[in-house]
């Protein structure tokens, strides 16, 4: 068993050399307090409103593979590694299930979905006047003056659109992803001369191509985000987040945000909350921004602006590496959008199977926290998004419409744009 024991026998110990490989991430990402340093995302001092709750039987409904077989949707959640997961339609938790690894109150480390919740942020300092989306980053934060950033605005972060190169390559070990979990403390250090802190580090980045161009997903994005929402919104990521999210939100728990050697947020996928808080935070979206205890948490008008096809976002996501998997996507503020049987649908997405998924054409919200062997599947990640299409459809009374869900594997079904 792994971290059993007084101490822990040695081959049974998750560490910072293996603590995303398999078996290992199944206890580390529910125990990310136990492995580095972390802040706390402070919950309000409200009673939060609880959700109705009217179970549905879902999982036999049948969904309809990517390499054209038929299971029940029970089956793709013991395929896909799954944690948690907890499903909602317009505000009904119809669907919850914990592994013997979580349960309610476990705060699960969400990746790369804590892009989306910076995002968020953002979108409230923009409505506040205190960032401009137009505004060059060396507004905000003069040291990225020299760098690869300085001729960078705040719009091309939030749509990982600047020109810096970055290299998202998880597998390979000296991609700059990986690289750079070495300078906030994700990765035993190496004999590479890698700065200590996630700022330092941007600062080394170089410009490739130009800023404005096409979408190129970059996890060093949500951090330079990160460090300009700082210095706008005059508080660490963890305050701003509990301050502008998590307490209007009216959480159920507080959330963590893990942080490097001097206290630096990892803005791009150090957040971990629980699996129904992060189902309440998608709630929230699809209520057009509204908490379930009526409070406004993001600007209506931004998550509008969000789902509108816009042809400049379109043509960007078209000329990147995501645009053959993903027909008739896009990428804004640190949000996936996919078109769908039934409607486009948001998504956030974490490496390792962490997901959120918002149909506002089945009124359907669905969370998942996962703990899949190797960061990316593209398999494992369009079946988990088949799963969630089916059981809405079915929740709704809707037909599947499988035609639109057909194609290669690994292609996400689309509507031509």
């Amino acid at each position: 068993m792994l971290m059993q024991g007084s101490p822990p026998a040695p081959d049974d110990r998750v560490t910072l050399a293996n603590w995303q490989d398999p078996p290992f991430n199944r206890w580390a990402f529910s125990h990310m307090r136990e492995l580095v340093p972390t802040q706390r995302i402070r919950r309000g001092y409200e009673v939060s409103p609880q959700f109705a709750h009217v179970l549905a039987d879902i999982g036999e409904t049948p969904v309809h593979l990517i390499d054209g077989s038929e299971v029940s949707a029970n089956t793709v959640f013991d395929q896909t590694y799954t944690d948690a997961y907890v499903i909602m339609r317009n505000g009904v938790i119809v669907a919850e299930s914990y592994s013997d690894r979580t349960h309610l109150d476990t705060p699960h480390l969400l990746m790369s979905v804590t892009k989306s919740i910076v995002g968020c942020v953002a979108a409230n300092l923009i409505e506040r006047g205190v960032l401009a989306l137009d505004e060059p980053l060396t507004t905000y934060v003069p040291e990225f003056e020299g760098s690869g950033y300085a001729q960078a605005t705040v719009r091309n972060l939030l749509d990982m659109r600047s020109g810096i190169k970055f290299s998202e390559e998880y597998t390979n070990p000296d991609a700059e992803v990986r690289v750079m979990e070495e300078a906030f403390g994700w990765r035993p250090a190496s004999e590479r001369e890698v700065p200590n802190s996630i700022y330092d580090y941007l600062r080394t980045l170089d410009q490739h191509d130009e800023h404005g161009g096409a979408f190129d997903y970059r996890s060093c994005e949500t951090l330079a985000l990160g460090w300009i929402c700082e210095r706008a919104g005059g508080a660490k990521m963890a305050d701003l987040i509990s301050n502008l999210i998590w307490q209007p939100l009216r959480a159920d728990w507080n959330a963590e945000m893990t942080c490097d050697s001097v206290g630096t947020g990892i803005h791009d996928g150090g957040m971990c909350a629980t699996v129904r808080d992060l189902a309440r935070f998608g709630q929230m979206l699809l209520a057009g921004g509204m908490s379930l205890g009526g409070e406004q948490v993001v600007p209506g008008d931004w998550l509008r602006s969000i789902w509108t096809v816009d042809p400049d976002i379109r043509d960007a996501f078209d000329r990147s590496e995501a645009g053959p998997f993903m027909p008739g996507g896009w990428y804004r503020n640190q949000f996936w959008f996919l078109p769908r049987a039934h409607g486009d649908v948001l998504l956030a997405l974490g490496i390792y199977g962490q997901m959120l998924y918002v149909n506002p054409g089945t009124g359907t919200v669905a969370a998942k926290f996962s703990t899949w062997p190797t960061a990316q599947s593209g398999e494992m990640l369009q079946n988990t998004i088949r799963t969630f299409d089916a059981i809405g459809a079915q929740l709704a009374g809707l037909a599947p419409d499988r035609a639109r869900h057909d194609g290669p594997p690994g292609i996400a079904a689309g509507l031509s744009r």
